[in-house]
């Protein structure tokens, strides 16, 4: 569980959040939408201590992370930002090999290997294993960015859009894995979210934020909504219901 009490952020005197209260629960995915500039990267960043907490807390359980020892915090919680540097001379297997480091300090030992070949099953990137990030296609590369976060073997895990670049398969195929490994290992799911159709279709919980508050929250059918939406992100769509399910259609 994440909890998030009374939290402030202002960057340049301008304020980013203001007063965001929230608690995210386990066994579920938790989805961050609403407009740019709403706030949402930087709750992700302050949830992921990218950046400083100035005003009020957030916990990972019971673990304060504005004053927990950074390995500790790696071992309970994998990040996937949008800003990632990582060097792309290195193959897929060792980029999910080094989403072990914080259990094992680099001492990678058979049992980080295993983990490996299951998560690279997992995502279907067992024939990319050998292939070097910079010979890779932008949405293969963002499979394997996802997949190492899973190898942290962490129980919250927060994922920045992590639909970057996928096509329709595998974003949808994505989704469905999230779903099940959420649920199979009791995961506290959260995502930056921009596709509202997806978020309607695999998230357990959304949380609309807009001008830097928490706005709205509830499950996909309480939230999604035509009204809704108009106040969100000032467009007027149609909702309607597939599978039991809405479905936003905001084309003419």
């Amino acid at each position: 569980m994440i909890t998030i009490n009374h939290l402030n952020h202002q960057i340049n005197g301008t304020t980013i959040l203001h007063d965001i209260n929230l608690v995210i629960p386990d066994h579920s995915i938790t989805a961050l939408i609403g407009p740019n500039g709403a706030g949402k990267s930087t709750l992700f960043s302050l949830i992921a201590r990218l950046q400083s907490i100035q005003q009020g807390s957030i916990y990972l359980d019971e673990l304060d992370v504005n004053h927990s020892n950074s390995t500790v915090i790696a071992q309970k919680l994998a990040i996937l930002s949008q800003d990632n540097d990582i060097h792309s001379r290195i193959t897929v297997r060792d980029l999910l090999l080094f989403g072990r480091y914080p259990h094992n300090q680099g001492r990678v030992n058979h049992h980080d290997q295993l983990i490996v070949d299951q998560i690279l099953h997992a995502f279907e990137l067992q024939t990319l294993q050998h292939r070097y990030l910079s010979a890779l296609s932008g949405g293969q590369r963002q499979r394997a960015l996802v997949a190492m976060t899973f190898c942290q073997q962490t129980k919250h895990i927060i994922l920045d859009e992590p639909l970057n670049n996928l096509d329709m398969y595998h974003a949808r195929e994505l989704m469905q894995l999230l779903s099940q490994l959420t649920q199979e290992q009791g995961l506290t799911t959260v995502m930056v979210v921009h596709d509202i159709n997806m978020a309607a279709a695999y998230a357990d919980n959304i949380v609309a934020l807009k001008n830097g508050q928490i706005i709205m929250q509830g499950s996909p059918k309480e939230l999604i909504t035509a009204d809704n939406m108009q106040t969100i992100f000032n467009l007027e769509v149609e909702v309607i219901e597939h599978k039991g399910k809405p479905l936003v259609i905001h084309h003419h």
